[in-house]
C-alpha cells in the first residue's frame, strides 16, 4: 500500500501542526507519513502538544518545530498533501512545493492562547485534535489518488 505524505503548516510549527503531523503518522490506515513545518518555527513544540502526539504513539524525537523552507529542497521528502491549519500560515507565500502536492486549509483557533486553568488549555489541544482527526479519518476514506484540492477543501467545509 502506498503511503501518502502529508505536510501541516502552521506558522510557529509548536501546536496545531505538530497534532495534525502525529496524527496522520499514527493513523490506523497507515496510509500516511505525517510531517510538520512553520514559516517562523518556534524554538520547541508546546508540552500539551507533545504530550498529545506521545499518547497517539509519536516517537517524541520526531517533535520539533522546524522551518518549511526544509521541504522545499530537492531532497526532501516529496509531499502529496500540504494543509495549512491556522490563518495566519495560509495568507502567507508559501515556497515552490516540488511534486504539485494537493493543497488545503483546514483553520483551527491556535490552542496555545487559552488563558485560564490547566484543564481549560488541555481541553482546547484536545478540540483542535479532535477536529483534526475527523478531518484525517474522512480524507483516508477517500480515494487518495485521485483527490484534488477541491475535494481536499471540501473535507473542511462538511464539517
Amino acid at each position: 500500500m502506498k503511503q501518502f505524505n502529508i505536510l501541516f503548516l502552521c506558522t510557529h510549527n509548536s501546536a496545531r501542526s505538530i497534532l495534525g503531523e502525529a496524527l496522520a503518522s499514527t493513523h490506523p490506515s497507515g496510509k500516511f507519513a505525517g510531517y510538520s513545518a512553520g514559516s517562523t518555527p518556534g524554538s520547541s513544540v508546546n508540552p500539551i502538544a507533545r504530550e498529545l502526539a506521545v499518547e497517539m504513539g509519536m516517537d517524541p524525537e520526531k517533535l520539533k518545530s522546524k522551518s518549511w523552507d526544509v521541504f522545499g529542497l530537492p531532497d526532501a521528502a516529496q509531499m502529496d498533501f500540504i494543509i495549512t491549519v491556522c490563518d495566519n500560515a495560509a495568507g502567507e507565500q508559501c515556497p515552490f512545493w516540488p511534486g504539485n502536492p494537493v493543497t488545503a486549509h483546514w483553520g483551527f483557533p491556535d490552542p496555545s492562547r487559552v488563558e485560564g486553568t490547566d484543564i481549560a488549555k488541555k481541553t482546547a489541544f484536545v478540540e483542535v485534535m479532535n477536529g483534526l482527526k475527523k478531518r484525517i479519518d474522512i480524507l483516508a476514506a477517500m480515494p487518495l489518488d485521485k483527490l484534488d484540492s477541491m475535494s481536499l477543501k471540501e473535507i473542511h467545509t462538511k464539517l
